[in-house]
């Protein structure tokens, strides 16, 4: 399937050439999935879908344009690629626009194991989902279900330029997930649990899911609304990892070359505890991240953006890596729609040395959040408030449930407050372990 799809880009690109381009880059993408969902356990709905879809860069000189589609026989390619050069030439000029330099391309790809060539049937995914929901619904208290879903994906990523360069890679998923309702009346809950793995032998059992799903509902129940203060800040592993991501956002070439990042001044800065190094591995076996190359085709490398809390590089592209007078550090991303742009691949905070329990016990009183709400980070100031939802700490143990607060504070100042625990598991494509964050405001009575 893979050198069908590099024989249909490098066509399309062939195409493009002919009518004009300078440069062509094109994007297949080779997808096929089947979902299901169940409630009560009953079925609900079934979903296979299958697609092709291209992504092509026409270049005319420093013009660009990217067009997309889904058809492929001869008429619909030649369109596609009149339609790329045509908005090429009446592009404004881009000077930092351009493919990767050609000594950075990928020429070998190495294994990452993140592909798994068996395919569930429908039958399969059912018995899983049903099994998952009737786990949460034997926890004691568990008193209605919202469902449970389980899901399997393949997709067939082929990407190749005039410059030659031409690589492609599967990759598939099995994901099963439940939610639950806990109490009745006005004393209702919810939560829920998921996971999603390379491998179905990696994927948690069903059934542990769906107690997890139920045990975590159960603990919402009767939570209370506590006293605005100031206060100590515990983020579950669920929630910890958005710290990560506000960071990544951060730190990407084009928001920096912009000067829309609140850490635009801070490379070679300590902007975070010595105790911390953050890394990003886009090579990690089975990761659901992992590639071999980037969305431009340059080999992929693990490095190190803050290490012993200072930072050391932005997220860059080719055209954002100009921009900065730097290079490319393999951190394309790419879509079928759009051009390359600068992100986060398998990115973690390495664990730290002290057990979650440790870490409660020595800041006795405090908030333990396990579910946020909105999206009220501004990535200009770095200020940050989201509403939050958990536990509260008293005596160095989590106490009671606390619901409908909101914790604010500036990321410049909780990057450097931050103190991680050593629960690090690699669970989703931006992980991070238990992490405290000292000194935050809460906003509830």
């Amino acid at each position: 399937m893979s050198d069908a799809n590099l024989d249909l880009a490098q066509k399309i690109i062939d195409l493009t050439l002919k009518l004009g381009a300078t440069q062509a880059d094109a994007l297949v993408s080779d997808s096929a999935s089947l979902s299901l969902s169940c409630r009560m356990g009953e079925l609900e709905d079934c979903e296979r879908a299958e697609s092709r879809d291209i992504g092509l860069r026409a270049m005319i000189g420093q013009q660009q344009a990217f067009v997309s589609g889904s058809a492929v026989d001869e008429n619909a390619l030649a369109q596609l690629a009149q339609r790329a050069v045509d908005m090429a030439q009446a592009t404004p000029e881009d000077r930092y626009c351009g493919f990767a330099p050609q000594d950075r391309l990928a020429d070998s790809f190495p294994d990452l194991d993140i592909s798994d060539a068996y395919e569930p049937s429908a039958d399969e995914l059912q018995a899983m989902a049903v099994a998952c929901e009737d786990s949460a619904r034997a926890v004691t208290g568990i008193t209605n279900s919202e469902g449970a879903g389980a899901g399997w994906g393949r997709s067939t990523t082929a990407l190749a330029t005039s410059d030659g360069f031409a690589g492609s890679y599967t990759s598939t998923s099995f994901s099963v997930s439940c939610a639950v309702i806990g109490g009745e009346g006005e004393a209702m809950e919810r939560d829920y649990a998921s996971h999603t793995a390379r491998h179905l032998e990696d994927l948690d059992a069903p059934a542990d899911i769906g107690t997890r799903a139920g045990e975590r509902t159960m603990g919402r129940l009767n939570p209370r609304k506590m006293e605005s203060c100031k206060t100590n800040v515990v983020y579950h592993p669920r929630v910890s990892s958005s710290l990560l991501g506000h960071l990544a956002g951060a730190l990407t070439g084009t928001s920096i070359a912009r000067g829309t990042s609140f850490l635009r001044d801070e490379m070679g800065q300590k902007i975070m505890s010595e105790s911390i190094t953050i890394c990003d591995d886009p090579l990690r076996p089975r990761g659901l991240r992992s590639a071999a190359f980037d969305g431009e085709g340059v080999v992929t490398q693990k490095f190190d953006p803050v290490v012993d809390g200072v930072l050391q590089s932005w997220f860059l592209d080719s055209a954002s890596a100009r921009q900065l007078e730097l290079e490319t550090n393999g951190r394309a991303g790419r879509g079928i729609g759009g051009p390359p742009s600068p992100s986060a691949t398998n990115l973690y905070m390495q664990a730290g040395t002290r057990s979650v329990e440790t870490l409660l016990k020595d800041i006795g009183t405090g908030f333990y959040v396990t579910e946020l709400i909105g999206m009220g980070v501004n990535g200009v100031t770095g200020d940050y408030s989201r509403g939050a939802s958990g536990f509260w700490i008293e005596n160095g143990e989590v106490s009671h449930a606390v619901s409908e607060m909101t914790i604010a504070g500036n990321l410049k100042d909780m990057f450097l407050n931050m103190t991680p625990a050593d629960d690090l598991q690699f669970r989703h494509g931006v992980n991070a372990p238990t992490i405290l964050v000292e000194g935050m405001s809460l906003a509830g009575l």
